[in-house]
């Protein structure tokens, strides 16, 4: 019964994501690989410390286009509610193939019910983001960022748990204000070996709104993460 009703809502979501991409027409397009490591510890009761590496490849997955280290701290409210904080040091490939540097901060504020076999998990993220500070001609001037996702997992009771996931972005920086300019689609599973052990693979489109050619990214996503 459990496979039945995740089935229904695996076949409820996938056609959404299909019908997004075959509406891509008109429109730059690009593959990407995204990996990742990433390393959690606990510190003290309810309290983790996260530290990461990701390499995103693009042109077809021709050459890096961003690579960044992050590293935050979560805290867990109640069994609904964590909260966190991060940092990231990122480079990002330019046109002129130079690497411009990128330092981002960002809070989180999560909510997760479980209604067995779905977990519902919906994050609300505030961002800001500094690019070539004394470089840019803006003077490196920030950029902010709310980024809402929903995300639906499906607890089978086995080592793997597939999921599907929606992820807007709203710039709030003036006057570039738009309700939205990008949109993530993303279905994937996980995988745990132990408790310690955990990979993931996901298949992400992401696309621009809001702007009169369109950049969209079709990217194959790789992680393995350790938790001590």
């Amino acid at each position: 019964m459990i496979i039945n009703s995740v089935r229904f809502h695996v076949f409820l979501f996938l056609p959404i994501i299909l019908l997004f991409s075959l509406s891509l027409k008109g429109q730059d397009r690009d593959a990407g690989l995204w990996t990742s490591f990433s390393f959690e510890a606990k510190v003290a009761k309810k309290l983790n410390a996260t530290i990461s590496q990701e390499f995103r490849f693009n042109e077809n997955i021709s050459e890096l286009g961003t690579s960044f280290m992050e590293a935050g701290l979560s805290y867990k409210l109640n069994k609904h509610f964590q909260v966190s904080a991060d940092y990231r040091f990122s480079q990002k490939r330019r046109v002129d193939d130079y690497y411009s540097f990128r330092h981002r901060m960002y809070i989180d504020v999560k909510y997760e019910k479980k209604i067995k076999p779905v977990q519902f998990q919906f994050r609300s993220r505030l961002q800001d983001e500094y690019a070539d500070i004394g470089r840019a001609s803006d003077g490196g001037r920030p950029e902010y960022y709310l980024r809402n996702k929903l995300n639906l997992s499906f607890d089978l009771d086995k080592p793997y748990s597939p999921y599907v996931s929606v992820e807007l972005f709203s710039p709030l920086n003036y006057p570039y204000f738009n309700a939205f300019d990008n949109i993530r689609t993303l279905a994937g599973v996980e995988y745990s070996f132990s408790k310690r052990h955990k990979i993931e693979l996901f298949y992400m489109i992401q696309k621009e709104l809001n702007v009169s050619r369109p950049q969209t990214d079709f990217n194959l996503g790789f992680g393995y993460s350790f938790k001590l």
